[in-house]
């Protein structure tokens, strides 16, 4: 068994198609195919099935995946060992970012960061929330950003935002004039929403809404915060958004008011516990707990 036959299985079970796995690992259909089937043959087990356009993994399959992670991970973090000791100025950090935070606050972070470090190349990844905290566990992303709170039995936190979340609605809405709202005043108002990918939609429905007695009513949910609010201007919902992008809203058919009782949006860098981190994560952690948001 070789190890390029796991990480070509990997990525068949990342992509769940031979097709899109071998344009993503550039090479062709019939030579990864022939690769699985012989990694079948050797474990005497089969480890897909073939359904239409998609595969699935079978029970074989999904241990052998398990197993496949812990492998290349160990592989990974021995790469990261090496290159620390032989070379402290270069490296490659892969990180995941939820899309909102990454069009916040880190262009100007990466800037700084490739100023001060500009061997170490930054190989980043937008997920949803949910699926970077997801993704920095099962080892693809050495660390990411995520919204608090999150399990820190499992994650180192290194916490770098905390701000309040507002609440926007058209200025012609019955809630425009108010500086204030209750939560138990949205009882009935209908809500541009996130999708579920975001933590913020588990945070904001769980930790305010059901809180409070009641399931928001959810008229359209987005992955775009411009356009959430382009929704709100366009008098088709109201939305809580966090005071930075709030701050970003240029038009005058919104109106920004605080919430009672306070959501905060808290933001972390996040890395495994236990897991090795590399010169290039150290400095990166580094800088980010220093360096202005």
């Amino acid at each position: 068994m070789e190890l390029k036959q796991l990480l070509y299985f990997k990525e068949v079970a990342k992509h769940k198609s031979i097709t899109k796995a071998a344009q993503q690992i550039h090479i062709s259909q019939p030579a990864l195919s022939k690769s699985i089937k012989a990694l079948e043959e050797e474990l005497e087990a089969i480890l897909i099935i073939r359904t239409n356009k998609t595969i699935d993994l079978t029970d074989a399959g999904n241990m052998v995946l398990e197993y496949t992670k812990e492998i290349t991970g160990l592989v990974d973090e021995m790469k990261l060992t090496l290159n620390d000791l032989t070379n402290f100025s270069v490296g490659q950090l892969n990180i995941g970012l939820p899309p909102f935070i990454g069009s916040l606050f880190f262009p100007k972070v990466m800037k700084n960061f490739h100023r001060s470090y500009p061997n170490i190349k930054l190989d980043i990844t937008e997920y949803g929330g949910a699926r970077v905290v997801k993704s920095v566990e099962e080892g693809e992303f050495e660390l990411g950003v995520a919204v608090l709170p999150i399990d820190e039995q499992i994650f180192d936190v290194y916490p770098i935002v905390e701000e309040e979340m507002k609440l926007i609605v058209h200025k012609n809405h019955p809630l425009a004039s108010f500086k204030e709202v209750d939560v138990k005043d949205l009882r009935d108002e209908e809500f541009i929403f996130y999708h579920e990918d975001f933590a913020l939609n588990q945070i904001v429905r769980n930790h305010f809404f059901i809180t409070a007695g009641f399931e928001p009513k959810i008229l359209f949910k987005s992955m775009q915060w411009d356009l959430m609010s382009e929704m709100v201007a366009a008098n088709l919902g109201i939305a809580i958004l966090p005071q930075s992008i709030c701050n970003r809203l240029f038009t005058k058919d919104i109106n920004i008011i605080s919430l009672k009782p306070t959501i905060l949006w808290k933001l972390a860098v996040i890395t495994k516990k236990g897991k090795y981190i590399s010169n290039a994560g150290r400095k990166f952690i580094d800088f980010i707990l220093t360096d202005s948001l």
